[in-house]
């Protein structure tokens, strides 16, 4: 798999986001809102949500783990000092060996002389020499113990195994998935905001045509209350108007705040204060409704949703984890090597240079390793074996469930996709419906041939079956959305086809 960089290439968008900083900043007094159009508001979200940043801190730790993988061959290196005293003096005694040369030659020597002092004419054989080092004798001594020592060590081993190459391979294994865990946490965020968007826009629509709403009923009120001074209404019907304008300002409020709820989530999504106000830019543009193949899109979500994905490569990272351990019980090579010196009476004795009287002793070893306790069935390292087998099995069947359900939320979403078309078709043709009906009865009203109860409930009528319309075009772009992300493609490749 190839290494996939989670920093921006492009300045870009840090750029769009140090502008939207200082706007924030500098007018934040102002109470100016934030204009943003959804994938500025994507940009903006990927760079400050608390969330993903988390989930990009535990990606640069498991990527410097793969990175730093080869590590585990750096030998062990132990250096230690240690400065000792005894409790007690103690003396050493036992026997000292002498070379007899330079104490019996000389005799040796002088008996020569004499034999040739009284023998000058016929001296005997002169006694031999002793060569040095070849008698020894014995001389016994005892000596005082120094109390005060220093000893220096170093130690240094390295452990080689098949089981540390299995372990360079799951550490980038584990790498991977951290990188599929952030782009899944990432097209989760996405998602997230760009439906959240949507749904503000949709309570911006639901406002204005609520505010629309009003406006009717205040010049109904206003035709009534010409009626009423004209003799032409009795002042119960100009009554029932006046009620039903003011039965709306709660409503109005209600949907505002509802807003301004919707508008606190959307700013934590972007990590930006509570109160954040946003101009977001409206979907002019009419909804377009594009055909799906649902086989075509059932095999490009078992292939491409990051859930599958991830979970695929969780599989993966088990089966390398269970091949690890079982190369544990592999036998081991241990390379090591030690040096210790000690300097006794460091208080009386030089510590450097050539009158130094340090003792140095030491050892390299190689080492062949086999636990052969694990090798027994009922192990804990062969039972932990085991236990991976079943994860990895579980996690299989895990997966298979993964994608018959993708298959079933696919084709969920296709249909509910197929039925939002055929109601917004038929929503289209209510409206008008609705407006024909309202207008009538206006014009009626107008006339004083209708009371204000017929014609209330035209116009809310006409407002539902507007609402209706709008709540059934932003449901289709959501569900194009979590289509995108069911089958892995970028956001935008079928709900931009649609606007």
């Amino acid at each position: 798999m190839k290494n996939k960089q989670f920093e921006y290439s492009s300045a870009a968008p840090l750029c769009l986001v140090i502008i939207i900083f200082l706007s924030v900043n500098l007018q934040a007094q102002e109470s100016v809102s934030l204009q943003l159009s959804i994938d500025e508001a994507v940009d903006l979200a990927i760079i400050n949500n608390l969330s993903l940043e988390s989930s990009r801190t535990n990606l640069a730790t498991r990527r410097r783990a793969s990175d730093l993988s080869l590590n585990q061959f750096l030998p062990s290196i132990t250096v230690s000092g240690t400065l000792n005293r005894d409790n007690q003096a103690g003396t050493a005694s036992g026997m000292f060996p002498v070379d007899m040369a330079p104490a019996l030659n000389p005799i040796y020597d002088g008996i020569n002389k004499i034999n040739e002092a009284l023998n000058p004419l016929a001296p005997p054989p002169p006694i031999p020499l002793l060569p040095s080092n070849q008698l020894f004798g014995v001389v016994p001594f005892s000596a005082e113990i120094p109390q005060w020592r220093v000893v220096g060590n170093i130690q240094t081993s390295l452990t080689l195994s098949a089981a540390m190459f299995e372990n360079i391979r799951r550490l980038r294994l584990d790498y991977e998935i951290g990188l599929l865990s952030y782009e899944k946490a990432k097209a989760q965020l996405e998602r997230d905001v760009r439906k959240a968007y949507h749904n503000m826009l949709l309570l911006h629509e639901n406002i204005e045509l609520i505010r629309g709403s009003f406006a009717n009923v205040e010049r109904q009120v206003q035709i009534a209350q010409a009626n009423y001074n004209a003799g032409f209404m009795p002042e119960l019907t100009l009554l029932q108007a006046r009620v039903a304008r003011e039965n709306m300002r709660p409503l109005i409020d209600q949907v505002e705040n509802g807003l301004k709820l919707s508008m606190a989530q959307f700013g934590m999504f972007l990590g930006l204060p509570y109160d954040t106000q946003f101009e977001l830019i409206p979907i002019t543009e009419s909804i377009n409704f594009i055909p799906f193949d649902v086989a075509e899109m059932i095999s490009q979500a078992a292939s491409g949703k990051p859930d599958i994905n991830e979970l695929r490569h969780t599989i993966l990272m088990l089966e390398s984890l269970r091949k690890m351990q079982a190369l544990a019980l592999a036998p081991s090579l241990t390379l090591g090597w030690n040096n210790t010196s000690i300097l006794s009476d460091p208080w009386n004795k030089p510590w450097f240079g050539s009158d130094s009287e340090w003792r140095n002793s030491g050892s390299f070893s190689i080492t062949f390793a086999l636990r052969l306790h694990s090798l027994f069935p009922f192990s804990t390292d062969s039972q932990g074996i085991k236990n991976l087998d079943d994860q990895i099995r579980t996690s299989n069947i895990g997966l298979a469930q993964m994608i018959r359900g993708t298959e079933i939320e696919v084709y969920s979403i296709v249909l509910a996709l197929e039925r939002i078309r055929i109601s917004a078709e038929a929503q289209e043709q209510t409206i008008n419906l609705a407006e024909q009906a309202f207008r009538l009865t206006e014009q009626a009203y107008r006339a004083g041939l209708q009371d204000y109860f017929q014609v209330q409930s035209a116009e809310q009528a006409l407002h539902q079956a507007r609402v209706q319309l709008l709540e059934l075009q932003f449901n289709y772009l959501n569900s194009l959305i979590d289509l995108e992300y069911a089958t892995g493609v970028p956001f935008g490749t079928l709900s931009g086809r649609s606007r």
